[in-house]
Parts: structure tokens; sequence; C-alpha cells
């Protein structure tokens, strides 16, 4: 007679065989409330700290969203040119939006807001305004276009779509709640439908407020920490432009690429835990380097394991990512995004944005040297892709880019 093999347990016999113990466990604790009359709905968790009233200005020599402490949800909206809108009109929605977003930012409804209510709690609301390539040419104004604004060379690694990419405007906005967000892009885009379409949307997130310590580093899709080695509280050097030869309107301002970057969960959740850390050269829990240390250790490329091999593989993200040279560093702003938690195959990745004061010296070389060859290219493709200038900030009285519309 064949001897019988014990049975596998199941998620289900868990939760309703074993004597009962789950079963029993509910009914202890159902007892043990009614025993002390507490609501079902009661908690022990303190109440949120109020973030809604919080403001981040928008004056200043360079425009908020850049430098800021990145909020939780960001929204951003890139537009094209309608037919006939030269410089004299483009400034004449710089003066609109000026307004606007001083309101907006201060919790304040804009003149024809038709929703004053939703403006009222400003949750550190940031607008952050850019021109493409597109503008200048369409405009009129392509003798003002700055030399290095161009879209960014092609990528072997890129599948771009139309509607991702481009743009003659862009828009960021960042909040820390999404109606506060949704509410002010939307009405930027109305007060500028007769100026400009909408060529593409993009919605992203990060960790709510309060949800993770303001030092924690965030985490992407994949589960990584992302940014380790971002740009700090010496970022200003970096990512303003203070180049005498720089139109008045750039100086103070910045260079803005965004990149909407697919990964494929699916085929990356086929991948082990210790594999995971050799494509991206750290450790999935503290986001320390593979040659040890904590997160901020910089890693030894120069390391190899006990097997003579690198310690940090030749082609880790890690290292196709570092530079010896300084002055290269970036300031990432990245944001998740997920068109549906449940979509199999998914449609999930990275609102990647990056500000630096050189493209050219800064992001391009760094960008050539990934698209070379990365390991994390095999679960990832860049499939939008747009370059904007952005303007330095206003002080009172002017309007946004006065000196290049006026």
């Amino acid at each position: 007679m064949a001897t019988e093999q014990p049975r596998a347990v199941r998620r289900r016999d868990v939760l309703v065989g074993g004597g009962g113990v789950a079963l029993g466990a509910v009914a202890s604790w159902a007892g043990l409330r009614a025993a002390d009359a507490l609501s079902p709905f009661e908690t022990a968790t303190p109440r949120a700290t109020y973030l809604g009233g919080l403001t981040e200005p928008w004056q200043g020599d360079h425009q908020a969203g850049i430098l800021t402490a990145p909020q939780g949800f960001a929204g951003v909206t890139a537009f094209d040119l309608r037919d006939g809108v030269d410089r004299v009109r483009l400034g004449r929605l710089m003066r609109i939006w000026t307004d606007d977003i001083s309101r907006l930012t201060e919790g304040r409804p804009g003149l024809t807001d038709t929703e004053p209510e939703l403006a009222t709690s400003p949750a550190r609301l940031t607008v952050t305004v850019g021109f493409g390539p597109g503008l200048f040419d369409k405009a009129g104004m392509a003798a003002e276009k700055p030399a290095w604004l161009a879209q960014l060379p092609a990528y072997p690694i890129d599948r771009l779509e139309p509607q991702w990419s481009e743009g003659d405007v862009v828009v960021q906005v960042c909040a820390e709640d999404p109606s506060t967000l949704s509410h002010a892009a939307r009405y930027l885009a109305k007060e500028a439908a007769e100026f400009l379409a909408v060529r593409w949307v993009q919605h992203g997130f990060r960790n709510a407020a309060g949800q993770v310590p303001d030092s924690q580093t965030f985490r992407n899709a994949f589960g990584q920490l992302d940014g380790t080695s971002n740009l700090q509280g010496e970022a200003e050097p970096f990512v303003l432009i203070d180049d005498a030869g720089a139109p008045a309107w750039l100086r103070g301002g910045s260079t803005m690429v965004v990149r909407r970057i697919h990964m494929d969960l699916d085929r990356w959740d086929q991948v082990d835990r210790p594999a995971r850390e050799v494509v991206i050269g750290r450790r999935l829990a503290d986001g320390a380097p593979l040659t040890g240390g904590d997160e901020s250790t910089l890693p030894d490329l120069e390391a190899v394991n006990d097997l003579g091999f690198p310690a940090i593989d030749a082609a880790a993200h890690i290292r196709r990512a570092r530079t010896d040279d300084a002055t290269q560093r970036v300031l990432r702003r990245a944001y998740s995004y997920e068109a549906s938690p449940a979509a199999v195959p998914s449609d999930t990745g990275l609102v990647f944005i990056t500000f630096q004061a050189d493209l050219e010296h800064q992001y391009l070389p760094v960008q050539a040297r990934l698209a070379e060859l990365d390991l994390l290219n095999t679960w990832t493709t860049p499939i939008g892709s747009a370059v904007f200038a952005v303007p330095r900030g206003i002080r009172v009285g002017e309007y946004l880019a006065e000196e290049l519309f006026a």
C-alpha cells in the first residue's frame, strides 16, 4: 500500500483550518473589544499633522520646484503653441500665469477660478515653467534660443512614443495633496487654452508626507533606493545657471530633462534578490554599496570578490552612473507612475526629472554611458523624452521671463 504523503499547507488552511486558529483569534479580539465597550472604528493612532496650509515661496531668484524638497505628488504637462502665438501673445500668457501662480501657491484662488474652494489648501504647492526648443522656432524667436536647447540625441535603448515626448512649454506642478495639484494644473491649463494645446500629461507619486522620515531616500517601483547620490545642500552651483554669457532671463534658471522610463515589473519579479543587487551594485535593504558600509559610503570600484572578479559588476548601474568629474552631477526629482496596480503586463515606471546648470557637460555624458552599457537597461525602457529651458525666478513687479517676451 502506498504511503500517504502529508498534504501541503495552503493559505486557506491557515486562515480557516488548523483547529480554527485564525477564526478563534478573531473571535477573541471581538470579545475583548466588546468587553472594553470600544467602537470598532476607534484607533489609538494619532491624527496626522495638518499640511494643507503650508506654502512654498513663488517669488525668488529661481523658480520653486527645483531645489524645493520634493513633495509627494507631481503632475507634468507639456503644451504645444497654437497657430499664430508669437512673442507678444506669449508675454500676455506669462503675465496671466504669474498672477495665477502667485495666488495658487499662497492658497488663494485665481481671478477666474470657478472652483475657488479647491485653492484654499496649498499643501506646499509649487509650479515650475520651462520652454522647449519648438517655442522659439514657432514664435519667431529663433535668435533667442539657447544653443544647447535641443532634444536629446537618439540612444539605442530608447523606444520613444510621441504622446510622452517633446513639447514647447512645460508646467511642473507639485504638492503634498493630489487634489490641490489637480486643481492647480487644470486651472493653469484652462487659463492657457487660447495660447497652448496640451501635448501630454504625466502624473507621478513618491511617499506621502509623513510616511517616511524626511531624510530617507525615495524607493522606486523596483524597491530600490532611487537617488542615493543625489545632490543635497550643495546643489545650487550644479543646478542654477550662473554664466555671464547666458541671457538675463536664464541667469538663475536651469535646464530640465523629463524622461518617462517604463519598468518591466513582470520580468523583474523573476529576478532573485542577489541578482537584483548585482544589477544595481547596492544592497536592497539599506542602499549600501556591495563593497560595504552604509548608503552614504562611496563604492570601492577597485574591490574584487573571493573569486577575483569585480565586487561591483562592470555593467552595474552604480558604476555606469558614477563619474570621476564632480561637476557632472545632476539634481534628480524622480516620481513613480502606475497606470494600474493590477495591470498584467504592468504599466509602471518612473517620471525621471533632472535639473542641471549645463545640459551638455553634466547630463549628456552620464546618459550616454548608461545607454551604452547598464545592466538595468534589461528591465527599463525610455518611452518619453523632453528638454526645456527654465527661466529664472521673478521679483516683485515682474512677470515670468519678462526679459524674453517684453
